[in-house]
Protein backbone atom coordinates (compact mmCIF):
# COMPACT_ATOMS: atom_id res chain seq x y z
CA UNK A 1 0.00 0.00 0.00
CA UNK A 2 1.41 3.35 -0.67
CA UNK A 3 -0.18 6.28 0.85
CA UNK A 4 0.54 10.16 -0.14
CA UNK A 5 -0.56 12.97 1.81
CA UNK A 6 -2.28 15.22 -0.38
CA UNK A 7 -3.13 17.70 2.49
CA UNK A 8 -2.69 17.61 6.29
CA UNK A 9 -3.08 21.07 7.55
CA UNK A 10 -5.86 22.46 9.67
CA UNK A 11 -6.02 25.27 7.32
CA UNK A 12 -4.86 27.02 4.07
CA UNK A 13 -2.97 29.59 3.20
CA UNK A 14 -0.08 29.46 0.67
CA UNK A 15 0.46 25.94 -0.34
CA UNK A 16 -1.43 24.90 2.51
CA UNK A 17 -4.30 22.32 2.11
CA UNK A 18 -6.82 20.80 4.66
CA UNK A 19 -6.76 16.58 5.32
CA UNK A 20 -6.72 13.94 2.66
CA UNK A 21 -4.43 10.99 1.65
CA UNK A 22 -4.87 9.24 -1.34
CA UNK A 23 -4.44 5.55 -1.05
CA UNK A 24 -2.81 3.62 -3.66
CA UNK A 25 -4.62 5.78 -6.97
CA UNK A 26 -8.05 4.27 -6.23
CA UNK A 27 -9.18 5.54 -2.15
CA UNK A 28 -9.01 9.02 -0.40
CA UNK A 29 -8.68 8.89 3.23
CA UNK A 30 -11.05 12.44 3.80
CA UNK A 31 -11.36 14.82 0.51
CA UNK A 32 -10.18 18.27 2.24
CA UNK A 33 -9.08 20.88 -0.44
CA UNK A 34 -5.47 18.79 -0.46
CA UNK A 35 -7.47 16.85 -3.29
CA UNK A 36 -7.07 19.51 -5.19
CA UNK A 37 -3.24 18.73 -5.89
CA UNK A 38 -4.20 15.83 -8.55
CA UNK A 39 -4.70 16.01 -11.90
CA UNK A 40 -8.96 15.56 -13.47
CA UNK A 41 -7.30 11.74 -14.48
CA UNK A 42 -6.42 10.88 -11.49
CA UNK A 43 -9.48 11.99 -9.76
CA UNK A 44 -11.69 9.68 -12.12
CA UNK A 45 -9.68 7.33 -10.90
CA UNK A 46 -11.14 7.36 -7.13
CA UNK A 47 -13.39 4.62 -6.65
CA UNK A 48 -13.91 4.92 -2.66
CA UNK A 49 -13.56 7.84 0.05
CA UNK A 50 -13.56 6.56 3.39
CA UNK A 51 -14.37 9.99 5.38
CA UNK A 52 -13.67 10.62 9.14
CA UNK A 53 -15.93 12.75 9.92
CA UNK A 54 -18.14 15.59 8.37
CA UNK A 55 -16.34 18.97 9.09
CA UNK A 56 -15.65 20.96 6.29
CA UNK A 57 -11.99 20.42 6.36
CA UNK A 58 -12.36 16.71 6.12
CA UNK A 59 -14.92 16.94 3.00
CA UNK A 60 -14.84 20.06 1.31
CA UNK A 61 -13.88 18.68 -1.87
CA UNK A 62 -16.44 15.58 -2.39
CA UNK A 63 -18.79 17.95 -3.90
CA UNK A 64 -16.59 19.48 -6.20
CA UNK A 65 -14.81 15.64 -7.28
CA UNK A 66 -18.33 13.81 -7.86
CA UNK A 67 -19.38 16.75 -10.29
CA UNK A 68 -15.97 16.83 -12.29
CA UNK A 69 -15.44 13.67 -12.89
CA UNK A 70 -19.20 11.54 -12.34
CA UNK A 71 -19.75 11.76 -15.89
CA UNK A 72 -15.89 9.94 -17.13
CA UNK A 73 -16.74 7.23 -14.76
CA UNK A 74 -18.92 3.69 -15.59
CA UNK A 75 -19.72 3.42 -12.15
CA UNK A 76 -20.89 5.58 -8.82
CA UNK A 77 -17.91 6.93 -5.95
CA UNK A 78 -18.91 5.49 -2.71
CA UNK A 79 -18.92 7.35 0.25
CA UNK A 80 -17.94 5.47 3.44
CA UNK A 81 -18.68 6.68 7.14
CA UNK A 82 -20.66 5.72 10.08
CA UNK A 83 -24.57 6.10 9.27
CA UNK A 84 -24.86 9.53 11.54
CA UNK A 85 -21.82 10.84 9.16
CA UNK A 86 -23.79 9.94 5.91
CA UNK A 87 -26.88 11.42 7.67
CA UNK A 88 -25.08 14.79 8.15
CA UNK A 89 -23.99 14.84 4.41
CA UNK A 90 -27.69 14.33 2.68
CA UNK A 91 -29.36 16.31 4.69
CA UNK A 92 -26.77 19.37 4.86
CA UNK A 93 -24.07 18.93 1.63
CA UNK A 94 -25.88 17.10 -0.67
CA UNK A 95 -29.31 17.96 -0.43
CA UNK A 96 -30.09 20.10 -3.11
CA UNK A 97 -29.72 23.49 -1.83
CA UNK A 98 -26.12 23.46 -0.92
CA UNK A 99 -24.77 20.61 -3.94
CA UNK A 100 -27.12 18.41 -5.82
CA UNK A 101 -27.74 14.62 -4.60
CA UNK A 102 -25.35 13.30 -6.77
CA UNK A 103 -26.78 9.48 -5.31
CA UNK A 104 -29.88 10.32 -7.57
CA UNK A 105 -27.75 11.60 -10.87
CA UNK A 106 -28.06 11.19 -13.54
CA UNK A 107 -30.34 8.34 -11.89
CA UNK A 108 -30.92 6.30 -9.00
CA UNK A 109 -30.27 3.33 -10.88
CA UNK A 110 -27.11 5.21 -11.88
CA UNK A 111 -25.82 7.51 -10.15
CA UNK A 112 -22.75 8.98 -10.06
CA UNK A 113 -22.24 8.39 -6.18
CA UNK A 114 -23.25 6.34 -3.83
CA UNK A 115 -23.41 6.23 0.28
CA UNK A 116 -21.85 2.79 1.87
CA UNK A 117 -22.05 2.85 5.91
CA UNK A 118 -19.97 1.50 8.15
CA UNK A 119 -19.55 0.76 12.18
CA UNK A 120 -17.12 1.28 14.30
CA UNK A 121 -14.30 -1.72 14.25
CA UNK A 122 -15.51 -3.10 10.78
CA UNK A 123 -12.94 -4.73 8.28
CA UNK A 124 -13.76 -3.41 4.79
CA UNK A 125 -11.39 -5.07 2.72
CA UNK A 126 -10.32 -3.89 -1.01
CA UNK A 127 -8.57 -5.91 -3.47
CA UNK A 128 -6.55 -7.57 -0.22
CA UNK A 129 -6.67 -3.89 1.55
CA UNK A 130 -8.23 -4.06 5.18
CA UNK A 131 -9.31 -0.97 5.98
CA UNK A 132 -10.73 -0.06 9.78
CA UNK A 133 -12.58 2.13 11.39
CA UNK A 134 -11.16 3.41 14.58
CA UNK A 135 -12.99 5.07 17.68
CA UNK A 136 -12.67 8.97 17.92
CA UNK A 137 -13.57 11.14 20.12
CA UNK A 138 -14.54 14.64 18.50
CA UNK A 139 -18.04 17.29 18.84
CA UNK A 140 -19.57 15.21 15.93
CA UNK A 141 -19.79 11.74 15.05
CA UNK A 142 -16.19 10.55 14.41
CA UNK A 143 -13.54 7.73 13.29
CA UNK A 144 -10.13 7.05 12.44
CA UNK A 145 -8.74 4.40 10.35
CA UNK A 146 -6.36 1.51 10.21
CA UNK A 147 -4.91 0.48 6.84
CA UNK A 148 -3.53 -3.12 6.76
CA UNK A 149 -1.56 -4.28 3.54
CA UNK A 150 -1.05 -7.52 5.73
CA UNK A 151 2.48 -6.79 5.62
CA UNK A 152 2.61 -3.71 7.93
CA UNK A 153 0.13 -1.10 8.82
CA UNK A 154 -1.31 2.37 9.32
CA UNK A 155 -3.06 4.74 11.94
CA UNK A 156 -4.64 7.52 11.44
CA UNK A 157 -6.45 9.00 14.61
CA UNK A 158 -8.82 11.59 12.49
CA UNK A 159 -9.77 14.65 14.38
CA UNK A 160 -9.77 13.30 18.01
CA UNK A 161 -9.29 14.18 21.78
CA UNK A 162 -8.03 12.31 24.74
CA UNK A 163 -9.45 8.95 23.84
CA UNK A 164 -8.55 5.63 25.47
CA UNK A 165 -10.40 4.00 23.46
CA UNK A 166 -7.91 4.37 20.39
CA UNK A 167 -4.94 3.20 22.31
CA UNK A 168 -6.66 0.14 23.69
CA UNK A 169 -7.05 -1.04 19.81
CA UNK A 170 -3.85 0.58 18.81
CA UNK A 171 -2.03 -1.33 21.06
CA UNK A 172 -2.60 -4.85 19.77
CA UNK A 173 -1.95 -3.54 16.45
CA UNK A 174 1.10 -5.99 15.61
CA UNK A 175 2.59 -5.00 12.33
CA UNK A 176 1.55 -1.01 13.19
CA UNK A 177 4.89 0.99 10.97
CA UNK A 178 3.74 4.43 10.94
CA UNK A 179 0.70 6.55 13.17
CA UNK A 180 -0.65 10.30 12.09
CA UNK A 181 -2.26 11.76 15.18
CA UNK A 182 -3.10 15.26 15.18
CA UNK A 183 -2.29 18.19 17.23
CA UNK A 184 -4.70 21.43 16.47
CA UNK A 185 -3.72 24.10 18.94
CA UNK A 186 -0.64 25.12 21.05
CA UNK A 187 -0.53 24.66 24.66
CA UNK A 188 -1.22 28.55 25.19
CA UNK A 189 -5.13 27.54 23.82
CA UNK A 190 -5.56 23.71 25.90
CA UNK A 191 -8.79 25.33 26.76
CA UNK A 192 -9.98 25.89 23.50
CA UNK A 193 -8.18 22.47 22.64
CA UNK A 194 -10.77 20.76 25.39
CA UNK A 195 -13.61 22.60 24.15
CA UNK A 196 -13.49 21.74 20.42
CA UNK A 197 -11.81 18.05 21.39
CA UNK A 198 -8.74 18.25 19.68
CA UNK A 199 -5.40 17.59 21.19
CA UNK A 200 -2.38 20.05 21.88
CA UNK A 201 1.32 19.35 22.73
CA UNK A 202 0.64 18.58 26.52
CA UNK A 203 -2.35 16.28 25.61
CA UNK A 204 -0.46 14.89 23.05
CA UNK A 205 1.89 13.86 25.34
CA UNK A 206 -0.73 11.83 27.91
CA UNK A 207 -1.95 10.30 24.64
CA UNK A 208 1.37 8.99 23.15
CA UNK A 209 2.08 7.59 26.98
CA UNK A 210 -0.62 5.16 26.97
CA UNK A 211 0.94 4.09 23.16
CA UNK A 212 3.36 0.73 23.51
CA UNK A 213 4.38 0.35 20.65
CA UNK A 214 7.37 1.94 18.56
CA UNK A 215 6.01 2.87 15.53
CA UNK A 216 7.23 6.35 13.66
CA UNK A 217 4.63 9.52 14.78
CA UNK A 218 4.02 11.91 12.59
CA UNK A 219 1.72 15.32 13.53
CA UNK A 220 -0.75 16.21 11.38
CA UNK A 221 -3.33 19.50 11.39
CA UNK A 222 -1.47 22.06 12.70
CA UNK A 223 -3.06 24.92 12.63
CA UNK A 224 -1.63 27.44 9.79
CA UNK A 225 0.28 30.44 11.86
CA UNK A 226 1.16 28.25 14.78
CA UNK A 227 2.79 25.34 12.91
CA UNK A 228 6.41 26.20 14.14
CA UNK A 229 5.28 26.44 18.14
CA UNK A 230 3.33 23.45 18.02
CA UNK A 231 6.02 21.38 16.57
CA UNK A 232 8.81 23.20 19.45
CA UNK A 233 6.28 22.29 22.14
CA UNK A 234 6.13 18.80 21.64
CA UNK A 235 9.78 18.62 20.83
CA UNK A 236 10.25 20.50 24.26
CA UNK A 237 8.45 17.21 25.83
CA UNK A 238 11.20 14.74 25.52
CA UNK A 239 8.91 12.39 24.15
CA UNK A 240 10.62 8.77 23.32
CA UNK A 241 8.94 8.39 20.15
CA UNK A 242 10.32 12.33 18.62
CA UNK A 243 7.23 12.98 16.61
CA UNK A 244 7.54 14.41 13.32
CA UNK A 245 5.43 17.20 10.99
CA UNK A 246 3.86 15.23 8.84
CA UNK A 247 4.32 17.13 5.38
CA UNK A 248 2.25 17.84 1.98
CA UNK A 249 3.21 14.83 -0.39
CA UNK A 250 5.16 12.83 2.14
CA UNK A 251 4.95 8.98 0.78
CA UNK A 252 4.13 5.78 3.08
CA UNK A 253 4.85 2.42 2.04
CA UNK A 254 3.68 -0.35 3.82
Amino acid sequence: MRLRVLGCSGGIGGNLHTTSFLLDHDILIDAGTGISELSLTELSMIDHIFITHSHLDHIACIPLLVDSVGFMRDRPITLYATEETLDILRQHIFNWKIWPDFSEIPSPQQPFMRYQAIELGEVVVLQGRRITALPANHVVPAVGYHLDSGAASLVFSGDTTCNDALWSVVNNIKNLRHMIIETAFSNSEKELAILSKHLCPSLLVEELAKFKGDAEVFITHLKPGEVELIMREIDLTGQRLHPKMLLNNQIFEF
